[in-house]
């Protein structure tokens, strides 16, 4: 009974040690990971996706991701090139194309691409003023992917999208923007009224100088307006009636 125990320890003893091993020793990676490998300290490179077999104890692996990383950007106090205190927040797209300079160049590449996009976005916002910051966000964005990217590329991270989220105007500047809108639709509509009112007049113009062409036809209209204001039978309405308008009976009677 005890040499089956003494035999049966050791083989209970090798098997752990060979599962042991095992675990250490094989790795399996996604498709959309890789390993960062280093042998006793040394890189050698990345491994992946699929299985990956290591030395236990020689060899270490840290995984990467190589799928794209959307970043919120906190809120920055940023003064505009004309005076004006804002609040604005950002959002970043990124992915890492290199994850050995990713590992190796920076010690958090997704903490230090964040201090990157802070400091970059104030610093391109505070060259703006605010106009061309609520209506020229497009260019703005690109100015900063750009900015951010060229920042970053040494870490072997690529920035592909950087877009202005919020902006939190102070509540006197939402005010002022709010009359300065309100004056725009004014003189929008006087410039609209005016403008109608120069058409109606040329149009006026035009009638009379065609109606003072043709005699029959300025009679006419008096006849049509008798006719209109007749129609209305609540007032008693006088309604001058010039010569000329009797001048052809006239001459008519005085050749007979």
């Amino acid at each position: 009974m005890d040499q089956n125990v003494s035999l049966v320890f050791p083989i209970i003893v090798f098997v752990v040690l060979v599962l042991f091993i095992l675990g250490n020793a094989i790795r399996i990676l996604m498709e959309y990971e890789r390993g960062v490998m280093f042998r006793l300290g040394r890189l050698t490179g990345a491994k992946g996706p699929g299985l990956i077999l290591m030395i236990p104890v020689v060899d270490k692996i840290v995984k990467v991701s190589l799928r794209t990383v959307p970043m919120d950007v906190p809120p920055q106090d940023i003064i505009t090139r004309d005076n004006v205190t804002v609040k604005v927040n950002a959002v970043a797209y990124f992915r890492v194309m290199e994850p050995t300079k990713a590992i190796v160049d920076v010690e958090d590449y997704v903490y230090a691409t964040s201090q990157i996009a802070q400091t970059t976005l104030r610093s391109i916002l505070g060259q703006v003023e605010l106009d061309d910051l609520l209506s020229n966000r497009e260019k703005i964005n690109q100015e900063l992917q750009k900015v951010i990217d060229q920042q970053t590329e040494p870490w072997g991270i690529k920035v592909s999208i950087v877009e202005v989220k919020n902006v939190d105007l102070p509540q006197e500047m939402q005010r002022a923007i709010a009359r300065q809108a309100e004056a725009e639709r004014e003189r929008r509509a006087k410039v609209i009224h005016a403008e109608g009112e120069l058409q109606a007049a040329e149009k006026m113009n035009q009638a009379a100088m065609i109606l003072s062409q043709t005699p029959v036809g300025l009679q006419l209209r008096y006849l049509q307006t008798l006719v209109e204001i007749s129609a209305e039978k609540n007032s008693t309405t006088i309604f001058p009636i010039p010569i000329d308008l009797f001048r052809p009976f006239l001459e008519k009677m005085q050749k007979t």
